[in-house]
This record gives C-alpha cells, structure tokens and sequence, in this order.
C-alpha cells in the first residue's frame, strides 16, 4: 500500500460528513511541532447531523462499532477542512476512544476497533495504528461515540 491516504480514500470509495463546527471554545484541530492533534470527533452523518444512542441500551455492539467508524470519516473531514490534506499525515500516534455505554457494558475496546480499522485502511496496517485507549462514560448530546486522535505529520 504506497499509494497517498488520499487516493486510498476515493479507491475505498469512502462518503465523507461535512466537518462539525466546533461545539465549544476550541480548536478543532491543532499543530505542534511535528503533530496533529485532533479535537473529539462525534459521529456526523451526510446530513449534518450526528448520530444519537448508548451502547448496551438501544445500540449493540455492532451498531456502536459502525458509529466509531463514522467518527472516523468525520474526523477525515476535519483534518482536510482545517488543516489541508491527509497526505501530509505521516502516522496515526495516539487514539482516545470514548464509548457512551450502560455501565454493564464491557466490549468498548471492540467498538473503537470501527475507527482503528478505518484508520488502518486509510493509511496502511502499520502507519494507521497507533497507541490507544477506549473507555466508557456519558457523552454530551447522546452521541455513542467520540474520538480524539494525534498524528505525526511530514515536515
């Protein structure tokens, strides 16, 4: 897989959201250095909109897992409309993974596993996988997921 994580993006024939206007007083995206830091994603659909849902309650794993990889797309988005290209991205570095779950629910890493693998697919097995945590909590406006990532980006 040599080819730009851009044209891997149009070969995989990926739809990508509209990015999401920042919800607060921050940067959607940041550059430091030789980093990206990428605000939390939730998961924006097509229409703007963002998808709703608690895992373990009226979503299941499987639904949960398809919202972290919407998240995912947004967060593509993001990162071309604030910061330019996905080409200039050298590797995915750190990924925090926030499940909004019941609290009986257990499988949170399996659910952020739908953007690692998108991650994984963008930019290859190796520069798209990065370290990682996944947790469980409430999140605001009930969406079922949100994701902040740092990248390393070419110099």
């Amino acid at each position: 897989m040599d080819n730009l994580p851009s044209e891997r993006i149009k070969a995989l024939e990926l739809q990508l959201p509209p990015a999401p206007p920042p919800a607060g007083l921050y940067k959607p995206v940041l550059v430091v250095d030789n980093f990206l830091y990428v605000s939390g994603q939730g998961p924006m659909q097509m229409d703007g909109s963002l998808m709703t849902g608690r895992v373990g309650d009226d979503l299941n794993l499987g639904q949960g897992k398809l919202a972290a990889e919407q998240v995912g797309l947004t967060m593509l988005s993001t990162i071309i409309t604030h910061f330019g290209s996905v080409d200039k991205i050298k590797r995915v570095v750190k990924v925090l993974g926030m499940v909004n779950s019941t609290p009986e629910f257990k499988q949170h890493p399996l659910v952020i596993n739908g953007f690692s693998e998108l991650m994984a697919d963008v930019f290859g097995n190796d520069k798209g996988v990065g370290v990682r945590s996944a947790v469980g909590m409430m999140l605001p406006g009930n969406i079922p997921v949100e994701i902040e990532a740092m990248f390393e980006i070419h110099q």
